[in-house]
């Protein structure tokens, strides 16, 4: 007899384990040190947990942050590995990678929010990002949440062709993008978690801790 239940909980298992895989994949080849897209998706996860979102939202906007950079999957990995500075040419082709990353993810019916955060996760709250402009509001709310979770562990992990910096440079960056680059009410959020991490940890533990709660009863 089949067990339903222990079914569902497999397929979602395998599910899981896919989506770090295909996370895993995007940050091999990446700017980034390993966990890249964990580290996003769980800062992510809990700025939408302190806006108030339901655990079910909040593991959505998880999974979002997990899979964002999967269309640099498409950019050659001369671009993506290169030490130095883009030249224009190759920074206009890795700026593909949000819309390579939305058509990748745009027919996973089940969980379509997958292809917001991959396509919209570089609009600046202002007007001036990629690929599409778009402006304040306009832009989902999941995609600014992932932006600023981005920006932060960008500045804050070891690069190609950058160190890691300090955190109070990370703190004054992200406080002087409120309103041009980051929604203003989001980067509240995240300035709050930076002040709460007092010995600048958050950049280089993988806070194990935001997720335990998540993983379980996440259907409510």
């Amino acid at each position: 007899m089949i067990d339903f239940e222990e079914k569902y909980h497999s397929q979602k298992r395998l599910t899981d384990q896919l989506m770090h895989a295909l996370a895993r994949v995007a940050d091999e080849n990446g700017h980034y040190t390993h966990d890249h897209s964990e580290r996003v998706a769980l800062y992510s996860m809990e700025i939408a947990k302190r806006l108030g979102k339901t655990r079910a939202e909040q593991y959505e906007i998880y999974e979002m942050g997990l899979l964002h950079d999967i269309g640099k999957i498409g950019i050659p990995d001369e671009i993506i590995t290169k030490s130095d500075s883009l030249k224009d040419d190759e920074y206009d082709l890795m700026k593909r990678h949000p819309m390579i990353g939305a058509k990748i993810l745009q027919h996973i019916s089940e969980i379509p929010g997958l292809a917001v955060g991959a396509r919209w996760h570089h609009e600046r709250y202002d007007g001036s990002g990629y690929p599409d402009g778009l402006e304040g509001n306009a832009i989902p709310e999941e995609a600014r949440i992932i932006a600023i979770a981005d920006a932060y562990d960008a500045m804050s992990s070891q690069r190609n062709y950058s160190g890691v910096m300090k955190q109070k440079h990370v703190r004054a960056e992200i406080e002087k993008g409120k309103g041009t680059q980051f929604d203003p009410h989001i980067a509240d959020v995240m300035l709050r978690m930076i002040d709460e991490d007092e010995k600048y940890k958050m950049n280089s533990e993988l806070p194990v801790y935001m997720i335990k709660e998540y993983f379980g009863a996440i259907d409510e």
